[in-house]
């Protein structure tokens, strides 16, 4: 039931949410700035442009189904689930797999690695995957299913800044290795896109 939601997919998207925010908390504790980083704060722009995809979807009226127990709202909240799950496991294998590599701004160090192991292996940006999913699966648990129609294209031409400027790092660090990698992986979903 597009545009409805009921209160297991409220609460598997409160749930949700906190557990990604706490993971990329927990990914940021304890860092500092490396010498010699060579870093691009344009990305920031990028990020704002992702968040207000995020607005888009999680804003506007709630509309609750009355039924908590109806198949409709555990359909959703079920769907909801898979989505969040599936975003907060890609978002924390992608960053083990990084290790020291990962940091929100776009940023290379002097002795960065490129990292072609794990996730990694199958898409060159699984974060950005992760972040996808987790737009998509906010916008069923709050019932705003119609907001994706406004709320992607913008997340994605966030999503293309970041990438244009990590690319572009990885390529000065990299030269015809990257080329090779990305020449071989694509970057956000397996043998798509």
């Amino acid at each position: 039931m597009s545009g409805v939601t009921g209160l297991p997919g409220l609460a598997v998207t409160a749930t949700g949410l906190c557990l990604f925010a706490a993971a990329v908390a927990l990914a940021r504790r304890g860092r500092t700035p490396e010498e010699g980083a060579r870093r691009d704060r344009a990305s920031l722009l990028g990020i704002g442009i992702q968040g207000l995809g995020f607005v888009i979807v999680a804003t506007g009226p709630i509309r609750v189904a009355l039924d908590p127990l109806a198949a409709s709202a555990i359909g959703k909240a079920i769907l909801t689930a898979v989505c969040l799950g599936a975003a907060l496991a890609l978002f924390l294998w992608a960053r083990q797999t990084m290790g020291r590599n990962w940091s929100i701004v776009a940023r290379t160090r002097m002795d960065h690695a490129l990292v072609t192991a794990g996730p990694f292996a199958h898409v060159r940006h699984p974060i950005y995957t992760a972040i996808g999913l987790l737009l998509v699966g906010v916008a069923l648990g709050l019932g705003h299913e119609p907001r994706l129609v406004a709320a992607l294209p913008v997340y994605a031409l966030g999503t293309w800044l970041r990438v244009r400027i990590e690319e572009r790092l990885l390529r000065m660090q990299f030269g015809r290795t990257y080329d090779a990698y990305a020449a071989r992986v694509n970057r956000f979903v397996p043998l798509v896109f």
